[in-house]
């Protein structure tokens, strides 16, 4: 049996399915390491768990690890699927002895500074980067890339702490508030123009044995900037023409330079208004705003199960095919506080409720959720590209969301 030990700060929906995922592998034993225990059936899904204070502190994982290892045997692997786990799980791998991926590898995806410029030096297209350590530094690379421009911090995730610049008395703003130092530094990014999309992949070896593509209505760091604005992910069913041969190349190139060997990965990147590309980031962890579950109704495939058999078997189960179109529309509003309406729902029922597979929808009393994937969300799912994206766009121009 393979003692495979999952690691989670708390036991979300998200993270249970994937650890369900590792449970349904052969010969395996599944244990689990938490801030906060998981209770009720999520519990049953791990034969034993240890509670820690702080799943970010690669000590604690260690001695969690060990003392699991005491009644299961020793570790297979050591996994979890949030970004900013990855580098202290490296760590924790390090010092175990465990395969997968090192430390050094773990901060050139993490650290997004440290990243462009290996992606530079491996000539990749992308944004133009700096660590900002002062007021000066902000002004002078101001004065070098332009407005607009992105200050983030260089271990970000999810747009979270993101600030878009679109002149001089932003700029002065956003350094007032950040106060950038030594000890705290930001990082500075050309503002990418142009449409934005996806690369995910399933990597084997340093080999991409699965990819896919999806495309963002409008970028994730303009939702985040117009909290009213309902958005979309959409998956053409045909991504196999020679119009994405050039973002299948620069991927291959990315995941080289980065040096990563096996993971799930999650590229964002831009077509830019003169036809060419340019990388946004890369992450080597599962995508969220549920491109996980598109990905799978598009190819009819488990997709948390395909990344368990890629991180516990070392298995690819290609080839995969692209049988459908799909798409996610998120439902937001503009206001703050509690969800006090939602119109439309019907109307969009009887319209698009053939084609939607799954969803979440808003629900009154509920508080505004301060991400961007809103208060609720439809999947949509049909063999042709143009039904899904008049669907998803009818979705969010159909469903209205209120606040009080």
């Amino acid at each position: 049996m393979r003692h495979v030990v999952f690691v989670a700060p708390f036991p979300l929906e998200t993270t249970i399915r994937f650890s369900s995922a590792i449970k349904k592998l052969e010969d395996v034993v599944l244990t689990g390491i938490f801030q906060e225990a998981p209770k009720g059936e999520a519990a049953v899904l791990f034969q034993d768990l240890q509670v820690v204070q702080n799943v970010w502190d690669p000590g604690q994982v260690v001695a969690a690890v060990r003392a699991l290892e005491r009644d299961h045997g020793p570790a297979h692997r050591l996994l979890g699927i949030l970004e900013d786990l990855q580098t202290p799980l490296a760590l924790a791998r390090q010092k175990l002895g465990l395969p997968g991926t090192d430390p050094e590898t773990s901060h050139r995806f993490r650290d997004k500074g440290v990243m462009k410029a290996v992606l530079r030096k491996a000539g990749v297209p992308c944004a133009r980067a700096a660590r900002i350590q002062s007021e000066a530094d902000g002004w002078s690379f101001a004065d070098q890339v332009g407005y607009p421009m992105v200050l983030k911090p260089p271990t970000g995730a999810g747009c979270r702490s993101t600030y878009r610049v679109d002149n001089p008395q932003q700029l002065a703003q956003a350094l007032a508030e950040i106060d950038p130092s030594p000890d705290r530094e930001v990082l500075g990014e050309e503002f990418l123009t142009g449409s934005e999309f996806t690369f995910e992949t399933l990597t084997l070896n340093g080999e991409i044995r699965f990819h896919s593509i999806a495309r963002y209505y409008p970028s994730p760091l303009e939702v985040m900037h117009k909290p009213w604005v309902q958005w979309v992910v959409l998956l053409p069913r045909d991504i196999s023409g020679p119009e994405f041969d050039d973002v299948r190349e620069v991927g291959a190139r990315v995941i080289k330079a980065l040096g990563l060997q096996t993971s799930v990965t999650h590229m964002e990147w831009f077509r830019r208004p003169d036809g060419s590309i340019a990388v946004g980031e890369i992450a080597a962890r599962p995508p969220g705003a549920q491109i996980v579950e598109l990905i799978g109704q598009a190819h009819d495939i488990d997709m948390h199960q395909a990344w368990a058999r890629l991180m516990v078997d070392d298995a690819v189960d290609e080839p995969f095919e692209r049988k459908y179109a799909c798409g996610v529309a998120f439902l937001r509003g503009a206001g703050q506080g509690r969800v006090s309406s939602v119109d439309g729902l019907s109307e969009a029922q009887e319209r698009m409720g053939h084609l939607v597979t799954k969803a979440q929808l808003p629900r009154v009393g509920a508080w505004r959720r301060s991400g961007y994937e809103g208060e609720g969300w439809a999947i949509v799912r049909h063999p042709e590209t143009e039904v899904v994206q008049r669907a998803l766009f009818d979705l969010i121009t159909t469903v209205k969301v209120g606040y009080r």
